[in-house]
């Protein structure tokens, strides 16, 4: 799939189904792919696919910040359009342009196209339908956003989509005069969770190369890749004429081209084969399974590959239960020298934001079982992991917990604070009998797209509230998550080199 049809808003029904009544809403933390781009890569020229794309009128529009006095007090914006400029034929400068001549919206390899900034913003007015006009959970009007959680891996598409979903929620007629800049919170690559981070974690880079070359063998010369080459082969280079895994290009980005042409329009497609259904079905079948079915079968898979982003969806969750400010608030409240406390007052995040990718999503539905069946994730797709209490269960109020250790600013502090035995770090097993009457009372729901998940793990007895089976106790998701949460990233990251990838039986995810 390519480009995601969203339905239409719950109906009043529907809404007392999926939110009942003795349920009160805490937190929603929503993980969404980038809109519709170009694709990450120039192929099949030969087909008469320009390698330029006129889809980028915010190459019209930039702006940066620029200092206009030298003792570093003024600061202004600084208005700007891009062209893009690249080789001509006989290696002097062209300018790029798109298939019509276009030189002014000329997008770069990956970049969000303005069918992705349209959907994206689309995005973020279905939540604050949702949110703020049906379930009243979020204001109408915000003065601030320290109460959002805004973050985005450094792929510039990421930022712009989640920036295009925060404005389509709170548009300009929705925030007050005063309102200042909301923060976004980013990471180094080397840093970075919010994707599975195969270049700078090496264990699961080895993990990954080695389920894909299975993948490889199992379907390099199976009668479907015969087929797709019946379709497609002979635009295939001559470096590399059969169509396979790991063809140049690899199937995959077989698939990014053509989802990306199916996006977008007429000027920039291929021919009909590439298009054709089975053909299609087979490409998402192999490349799915080529990429995300270590997480179905391999906790190390698991762990190394996703494990500390789920790790931080449930800090912020139990975070949020015990006040600590572990919610997200202190990465993104308060100024220099008094973080901790929303600008407007906030005591705690409500709502996160992150600008991710498809392999994403799709890595923590198959870690947590519950991506059987499903197609490629469409362009802005989202996962809401949603946090209830139960009103008619009674529980001590929480006492506001310690405040973790600040960062150093000479560098990172994490291994010197043992971040790990705090509690929402710490594995569900090793939690005291007051910690573990903390998350009594509190449910999670995923919806994917929109439509619940049910995780295998939740439907066990005792460990989903009655009759709803896609809300899992708290308890239970923690203890799922925390089988596959590792400790230290990076520490996991650099243990197990050069070891056997595949465990001696499958490791069903979403237990």
């Amino acid at each position: 799939m390519t480009t995601l049809v969203p339905r239409g808003p719950y109906s009043n029904e529907e809404l007392r189904r999926l939110y009942p009544a003795n349920l009160k809403l805490q937190l929603v933390q929503i993980l969404l792919r980038h809109g519709e781009r170009s694709p990450v890569s120039a192929r099949f020229q030969n087909t008469g696919l320009a390698p330029y794309w006129p889809y980028c009128s915010a190459a019209k529009r930039f702006s940066s910040v620029v200092m206009t006095k030298t003792d570093w007090s003024t600061w202004n914006e600084l208005q700007w359009r891009r062209r893009v400029e690249t080789f001509g034929d006989d290696d002097r400068p062209v300018l790029a342009a798109g298939p019509g001549g276009e030189v002014d919206t000329v997008c770069q390899l990956g970049e969000l196209t303005d069918k992705g900034r349209e959907t994206t913003l689309s995005l973020g007015e279905r939540l604050r339908h949702l949110y703020v006009n049906q379930l009243e959970f979020m204001p109408k009007i915000i003065s601030d956003a320290d109460m959002i959680y805004l973050r985005a891996t450094p792929m510039p598409r990421a930022l712009d989509s989640v920036q295009q979903s925060f404005i389509g929620m709170y548009p300009a007629s929705t925030r007050t005069a005063s309102f200042p800049p909301p923060t976004i919170i980013t990471r180094a690559p080397t840093d970075e969770t919010l994707f599975p981070n195969e270049h700078n974690c090496r264990r699961f880079s080895q993990l990954a190369r080695a389920f894909a070359q299975r993948t490889a063998d199992r379907w390099n010369d199976s009668k479907d890749m015969d087929y797709l080459n019946s379709l497609i082969s002979k635009w295939m280079p001559e470096s590399s004429p059969r169509v396979a895994v790991d063809s140049h290009p690899r199937l995959s980005g077989i698939m990014d081209t053509v989802n990306s042409t199916l996006a977008h329009g007429p000027k920039t497609r291929l021919p009909s084969a590439f298009y054709d259904t089975k053909g299609r079905e087979i490409i998402d079948k192999i490349g799915s399974e080529e990429w995300f079915s270590g997480y179905k079968e391999s906790q190390e898979y698991r762990k190394v590959g996703i494990g500390a982003l789920v790790g931080d969806i449930v800090t912020r969750m139990v975070g949020n239960i015990d006040r600590s400010g572990n919610d997200g608030l202190r990465e993104v409240a308060g100024v220099d020298g008094d973080l901790g406390k929303g600008r407007g007052g906030e005591s705690g995040i409500k709502l996160t934001m992150s600008g991710c990718h498809d392999t994403t999503l799709a890595a923590i539905l198959s870690s947590l079982g519950a991506f059987e069946g499903e197609e490629w994730p469409p362009y802005t797709s989202h996962i809401a992991v949603e946090l209830f209490k139960d009103e008619s269960v009674k529980t001590d109020s929480a006492t506001p917990a310690e405040p973790a250790p600040r960062q150093s600013f000479l560098g990172s502090s994490r291994k010197k604070t043992k971040s790990a035995s705090l509690m929402m770090r710490k594995p569900t097993q090793e939690l005291t009998a007051e910690e573990k009457a903390k998350l009594q009372g509190h449910y999670v729901r995923l919806r994917y797209n929109d439509r619940p998940v049910t995780i295998p793990g939740c439907q066990l007895p005792g460990n989903h509230m009655n009759g709803d089976e896609t809300f899992c106790t708290l308890q239970a998701f923690k203890a799922i998550a925390d089988k596959f949460t590792p400790r230290i990233w990076t520490d996991a990251c650099a243990e197990r080199l050069g070891q056997p990838a595949f465990p001696v039986s499958p490791e069903l995810a979403g237990f």
